[in-house]
């Protein structure tokens, strides 16, 4: 496993970091991981391993039990939790867009939160629907009913960002799509992060989306990290568990740009 980058430009790190629920097994078990500016960190494993637990201790949806996460130099504890939040987007498997909010309502929520005046929402919303791909005088007044999966994951993407927070949560988002859907928002995504240079945390149990989109990959297996590592150097690693997810790819390795 390759040493944790060094702390002088990292957005998050974890700090001997523990969770437990009651008195159970360490969901989390002592971890240590860091984030830099600008890298795609992403966490791959089987249901069950912590990856999505890992990612829900960054904006404080959950607490260490032990250790600290730490978010642009300060702890998660230490941060109000609102502002918190605001500071990092966060995109789930199927959107978890608002239903009785239209598409421009949804992705309008944080700046219209922040205080922003209403010209500069409707631009900002015009911004982001067309940098995810979707024209907003088509899409601006509908409601997510009236939306594909593939255009509400877009939405999705376009709320997380709209308030341009330095840090990006994804939790599986493309992982309730149809294959050809999914193919084409991979590359989408893949294009747009290059662009924005944002730093992103990306759970995913897709071993051909985590060569795809990484910058590195952090192979979780019982709340620890077993192996990270670029996506290079995962497709070299002797760890038993990591061979057995690169043996399940066919048509060769497709790793991030």
């Amino acid at each position: 496993m390759t040493t944790p980058r060094p702390s002088t430009d990292n957005l998050v790190e974890f700090r001997d970091v523990s969770f437990t629920i009651d008195s159970g097994p360490p969901i989390i078990d002592r971890l240590n991981l860091s984030v830099a500016q600008g890298e795609t960190l992403v966490l791959l494993g089987e249901s069950g391993c912590g990856k999505t637990t890992t990612l829900r201790l960054v904006n404080r949806l959950l607490t260490p039990t032990l250790g600290d996460v730490v978010v642009e130099g300060k702890a998660t504890t230490d941060w109000d939790v609102i502002r918190l939040r605001r500071r990092t987007g966060y995109v789930i498997q199927e959107a978890g867009l608002f239903p009785h909010f239209t598409v421009a309502e949804n992705v309008g929520l944080v700046p219209s939160l922040e205080k922003w005046d209403d010209a500069q929402v409707r631009a900002r919303v015009s911004e982001m629907l067309s940098l995810v791909g979707l024209d907003a005088t088509r899409f601006a007044d509908r409601y997510p009913r009236e939306l594909s999966g593939g255009q509400r994951q877009r939405v999705g993407v376009a709320r997380a960002l709209a308030a341009d927070p330095p840090l990006l949560l994804m939790d599986e988002p493309f992982g309730a799509l149809d294959p050809l859907t999914r193919a084409s928002l991979q590359k989408e995504f893949a294009e747009l992060r290059t662009r924005l240079g944002k730093t992103v945390i990306f759970v995913t149990h897709d071993v051909r989306e985590a060569l795809m989109l990484g910058s590195r990959i952090a192979l979780m297996d019982k709340g620890r990290i077993v192996v990270l590592e670029t996506p290079a150097g995962f497709a070299k690693a002797d760890n038993q568990l990591a061979r057995s997810y690169l043996a399940t790819l066919e048509g060769g390795l497709v790793f991030a740009p």
